[in-house]
């Protein structure tokens, strides 16, 4: 009861921080009636290829007996008496002359999103690298998490420990390039602080995109201060109360679908020219992971600390990326991290939000496909466009 009688509170607090969606929606709804918005979305949906791509599934366990989902995507023998084509040219494109060495590249996702937010990457590297996209516990294919239902509080450690199962499970040999976004770039600091021997033996690279290594409690999303501070006094317990109340909060959301389609634009990307089909694409992720989920993870993050883990990086290849513009996860956290990896690339895209791979998928892949090269995983590369999310043709 006192977290519903708190619920007021926190709708002022959030209130501030949906002003500019709202607003947006409101002009949005003066021009479009509501119906037209539905078959819109529903459009958007039957068009976007996004998120289609599927490889051979597998399950990972847990150390606490959740099951995890992950697919593998094998390496495709050249074939360069075929010709050109749409492979072949990616193969150059990335590789140039040669193929790249045998590793695999492990795809971690973030907070409420799944292995498909990795569409993009994973359409450029298909068939040329080995590459592993998996569920963290309690998201996409991911059973929920089996400690957290017996009132265990979730933390980013646990994450850690879920990674080093999926790569048991689908990597046990072999060198390994780990590639983190927001949440998955936490998970695979927590796998450096647990397991500094895997990381030292078997990591070629990492990756770590749109994340931080703690302190994501002075955050201020964009926010006035005192909106700032109310959010952080009440959201927890909110969210904790909405969890219990899961399919009233859900009919909710779908109540509200334009407002929380704002929202999730507004944190999501800052770019004005995004592809509609690629904003309802992270709408559809998004609003697919349940409240008492997002309620069950959030309290991780204000505790997360792995800036103490950053070392065991250091004598390997590591790109730092973040949108200049990202409101969840600053760039000031990239730079923090760059701070304790002075030999790391370190790249901040301009007009980029927190969802930067798919907002700007082609530098995303294109420093990727870099990284791949300084760790030795191929010899050569003279890297293309690998598919572009604006509106305006020939746009970089």
């Amino acid at each position: 009861a006192a977290g519903w009688r708190r619920a007021g509170v926190a709708g002022a607090a959030i209130g501030v921080l949906a002003a500019g969606a709202a607003a947006g929606v409101a002009v949005e709804r003066l021009t479009v009636g509501r119906g037209m918005r539905k078959k819109a979305r529903l459009a958007l949906d039957a068009t976007g290829p996004y998120g289609s791509l599927r490889g051979t599934p597998g399950r990972a366990i847990a150390d606490d007996g959740t099951e995890l989902y992950y697919e593998v995507d094998e390496v495709q023998p050249a074939q360069p008496e075929a010709g050109p084509g749409p492979g072949g040219n990616r193969r150059r494109r990335l590789f140039g002359r040669k193929a790249p060495a045998p590793v695999t590249v492990v795809f971690s996702h973030g907070y409420c999103l799944g292995q498909d937010s990795w569409h993009f990457q994973r359409a450029a590297l298909r068939g040329l690298v080995r590459t592993v996209h998996w569920d963290q516990r309690s998201h996409g294919h991911s059973e929920r998490g089996r400690a957290q239902a017996d009132g265990v509080a979730l933390g980013i450690d646990q994450l850690g420990r879920d990674l080093k199962a999926v790569i048991d499970a689908a990597v046990p040999e072999g060198r390994i390039v780990l590639v983190g976004h927001s949440m998955g770039g936490m998970t695979v600091m927590a796998l450096a602080d647990q397991y500094p021997d895997l990381i030292r033996d078997r990591v070629a690279a990492v990756a770590l995109v749109g994340t931080s290594s703690g302190r994501l409690g002075e955050v201020n999303f964009g926010l006035p201060v005192a909106g700032v501070r109310a959010v952080r006094r009440v959201l927890p317990g909110v969210l904790r109360a909405l969890g219990t109340q899961a399919e009233l909060v859900e009919k909710g959301r779908r109540a509200t679908a334009d407002l929380f389609a704002g929202l999730i634009k507004r944190y999501s990307f800052s770019s004005r020219d995004v592809d509609p089909a690629v904003a309802r694409f992270a709408e559809r992720l998004i609003e697919s992971t349940p409240i008492d989920v997002v309620a069950e993870f959030y309290p991780a993050f204000t505790e997360h600390d792995k800036s103490g883990a950053l070392p065991v990086f250091r004598d390997l290849p590591v790109l730092i990326l973040a949108g200049e513009k990202d409101l969840v996860t600053p760039s000031s956290h990239s730079e923090a991290i760059a701070d304790v990896l002075p030999d790391a690339e370190l790249i901040l895209v301009p007009d980029a939000g927190h969802l930067v791979m798919l907002e700007h998928p082609e530098t995303v892949t294109d420093r990727l496909a870099d990284l791949l090269v300084r760790a030795g995983a191929v010899a050569a590369a003279n890297v293309g466009e690998h598919g572009s999310t604006a509106q305006q043709p020939g746009r970089r």
